[in-house]
């Protein structure tokens, strides 16, 4: 089975994609990475998801990655003694530490971390940011503020502090718990919700401990002003538009999503674009217009995955939510013009051996009939090094450790394929050679290209690119080493 596009789809679990069967449509419809969202169900539900997609993974020979996405410390006010409040523009109102319920003119707001930041002049957004409040007085315990866009506050409503940095850990004592509970599940990939800073990742990276690669969602405007040090020690990104949209102004994101993705490419990690991407499918069968550009432009920038979150969780039409994708994929990789700018976007990247062999290998697929470059790899570095080239032909990533082929599921371009532990290059054609005839991607009239390293079995050491048949007559015929 293989797919016939390079962008990833990435779909998330939830009621409405619960059973074995339903998760087997939606990998068959085309998604190769599930998302299970830790900020809903409990870990028996994520640990019978998990085993489905195992089941399904050794039905089909085909690795998939599994990504847990952490809930982060959620900020959230207090309740209110006689239901909602509605606020109006140029109204007073309070958030302080007081556990009595809300009223009229104050509720609690039970973060001290927060007021510690707050100066007078920040904003607070309640409700996803349908409430906006300027601070005018504020102290260890309180703000005081001005209404400035009115609405309804009621009980639990979400708070959004945009403004400034929070003395916030970005993982909750909930989300240590869920992260320890998915590294023993053994998912490939963790999604870290509301960093800040570097150091937010590298702390969640210390807890996994190499267990799963660490995924930074970049949803505040801090991680976006601290977003080349972020990106620097983290495992892949994701843009995620949702809070990004609420805390910055709306029309300032489609350019930091083109900024963020160019960045991830060049340095070589995946990035996925996610929320609201086919909103509208959660009731309908037929996306808008709008959602399916929205689509396409995160494909023509060269997002490595597009995600769909309550389409499939939680949706009416889950299977047709990733088949939409697919199409609009299809559609996008075909025209022209996304050939032009995608390689018109890439950047010349020589600091090393294995930057010069992929670019060699790349411009070689560009230049004569080659059917696939197929690069092994132990860590998956080399993969993601060719990925970042986006050739023009298909990307065949070759491993005996099939931790490292389900991470690679989330790389642009790639098809993993699960070798036998390998000692010599020539055992590395042969495999690599079988493979793209096997899963339909050349026949034995055509060539490809081989990449490994020697010595074998060792991390970092890409060194030798060739130009193999895939006929195993001329294989065996030429040079035995």
């Amino acid at each position: 089975m293989r797919r016939h596009r390079n962008v990833k789809i990435v779909a998330t679990l939830g009621p409405a994609s619960s059973s074995k069967e339903m998760i087997r449509r939606l990998f068959d419809a085309g998604a190769d990475v599930f998302r299970l969202n830790m900020s809903h169900g409990d870990h028996d539900d994520h640990r019978a998801r998990y085993d489905a997609i195992r089941e399904i993974e050794a039905e089909t020979g085909r690795p998939i990655a599994i990504l847990a996405d952490l809930q982060g410390p959620k900020l959230r006010v207090g309740q209110f003694a006689s239901g909602a409040q509605d606020l109006e523009e140029g109204d007073r109102f309070r958030f302080d530490l007081d556990p009595a319920p809300g009223g009229a003119g104050r509720v609690q707001l039970p973060h001290p971390e927060i007021f510690q930041a707050l100066e007078p002049g920040s904003g607070l957004l309640v409700n996803d940011g349908k409430i906006r409040l300027r601070v005018d007085e504020c102290g260890p315990d309180f703000a005081n503020c001005t209404v400035m866009v009115g609405g309804t506050i009621s009980d639990r409503k979400g708070v959004n502090v945009p403004d400034v940095v929070l003395p916030l850990a970005a993982l909750s004592d909930k989300d240590r718990a869920d992260l320890e509970f998915a590294c023993q599940l053994g998912v490939d990939w963790l999604a870290l919700s509301f960093v800040q800073r570097a150091e937010d990742v590298e702390e969640a990276k210390r807890l996994a401990g190499g267990r799963a690669a660490v995924l930074s969602k970049i949803e505040k405007p801090a991680a976006v002003r601290a977003f080349e040090d972020i990106l620097s020690v983290s495992d892949g990104i994701m843009v995620a538009r949702g809070d990004l949209g609420v805390e910055l102004p709306i029309h300032s994101v489609p350019p930091i999503q083109k900024r963020l993705v160019r960045q991830c490419r060049s340095a070589a990690k995946p990035v996925i674009v996610a929320t609201q991407m086919l909103e509208s499918m959660i009731e309908s069968p037929v996306p808008t217009r709008a959602e399916v550009s929205d689509v396409a432009n995160a494909i023509y920038e060269g997002a490595d995955a597009v995600m769909l979150s309550a389409e499939s969780a939680a949706g009416s039409w889950p299977i047709e939510a990733v088949t939409t994708m697919d199409s609009v994929a299809r559609s996008v990789e075909a025209d022209p013009n996304y050939r032009a700018i995608i390689e018109a976007s890439r950047k010349a990247e020589l600091h090393s051996v294995a930057d010069a062999i992929v670019t060699a290998a790349r411009e070689i697929a560009e230049t004569t009939d080659i059917a696939a470059i197929c690069a092994f790899t132990q860590s998956g570095k080399t993969v993601s090094l060719v990925a970042r080239e986006r050739p023009r032909v298909p990307i065949i990533a070759l491993s005996s450790i099939e931790p490292v082929l389900r991470r690679l599921c989330l790389t642009w371009g790639t098809h993993c394929v699960s070798t036998p532990r390998l000692s010599r290059f020539k055992e590395a054609v042969v495999n690599a050679t079988r493979a793209a005839r096997s899963f339909g991607f050349a026949d034995e009239t055509r060539q490809v290209v081989v990449m490994a390293g020697v010595p074998f079995n060792v991390p970092g050491t890409t060194n030798i690119l060739r130009i193999a048949p895939c006929d195993e007559r001329l294989i065996f015929a030429s040079d035995p080493e």
